[in-house]
């Protein structure tokens, strides 16, 4: 199954209002998906890249900007190793089947997350998707891979720190905005809505900084199961929602 739609969509078939500029998932639930069916856990993860490519899809066609995909933490690496050299072969397979049809729809892919010491292999396959689609102008696809919060901005504090101690920047200068240059997410704007499959109501180490005033949403279905219709529900509960930003309304805020 590769990635067919136009993801060139035209602005007469966004719906306004009701749709996130930056969307950002936890794709949760692949291993439960699997066990419930007496399949082994492998099968999960076979089965959460065809509903990536699905979500890509529809949220391109929806008008989405932004789109966020946690699609390996750092902590996995302690999982088996045979389910994680699985998921490497993946991530292989995803990027060899279907980023030749992104980059023809436009979709421009980049990474978030921790390459210093990734596998020759897999940081190869990922400047190569960076690379081909760097000039693409639809949707950005962002994959947080070998991602970790709290190593993010560890990251950036020693950036910052590094400044300072060479004389370019004052401890009283650094401010709030200084820290989000130095994330890995520096231009990208914070996500507007934080899905997490599956049913679990926590973040995970994921974008902690970005995350202060996003609106989350968290639905019980595995993430092989979340399809077109669930990410609309998704959009439709967000369109709901009175996003404030720590003032009494968002229509007074604007």
């Amino acid at each position: 199954m590769t990635v067919t739609a136009d993801l060139n969509v035209s602005a007469r078939d966004k719906a306004p209002g009701d749709v996130p500029r930056h969307v950002a998932v936890i794709m949760d639930g692949n291993g439960r998906w699997a066990v419930q069916r007496g399949l082994p856990r492998t099968e999960g993860h076979r089965a959460g890249v065809a509903a990536l490519r699905r979500i890509v899809r529809h949220s391109a066609a929806r008008g989405v900007e932004f789109l966020t995909l946690f699609s390996f933490s750092s902590e996995n690496w302690s999982r088996p190793a045979a389910e994680v050299g699985f998921l490497m072969s993946l991530l292989h397979r995803f990027v060899r089947r279907d980023l030749a049809e992104i980059h023809r729809q436009g979709v421009r892919v980049t990474m978030i997350g921790e390459r210093e010491g990734l596998e020759p292999s897999i940081l190869g396959l990922i400047l190569e998707a960076e690379e081909l689609t760097r000039n693409n102008t639809g949707m950005t696809l962002v994959v947080a891979f070998n991602y970790g919060s709290r190593n993010e901005i560890l990251r950036a504090t020693r950036k910052v720190a590094e400044r300072v101690a060479a004389g370019e920047l004052a401890p009283g200068e650094i401010d709030e905005a200084t820290i989000s240059a130095n994330l890995d997410t520096a231009d990208l704007p914070d996500p507007d809505l934080i899905i997490r499959t599956s049913g679990e109501q926590r973040l995970s180490n994921f974008l902690l900084w970005q995350a202060a005033y996003s609106e989350f949403y968290f639905p019980d279905l595995h993430w092989p199961d979340f399809d077109e219709h669930a990410l609309d529900e998704a959009f439709a509960a967000y369109a709901e929602r009175d996003r404030r930003f720590g003032g009494l309304s968002a229509k007074v805020a604007r």
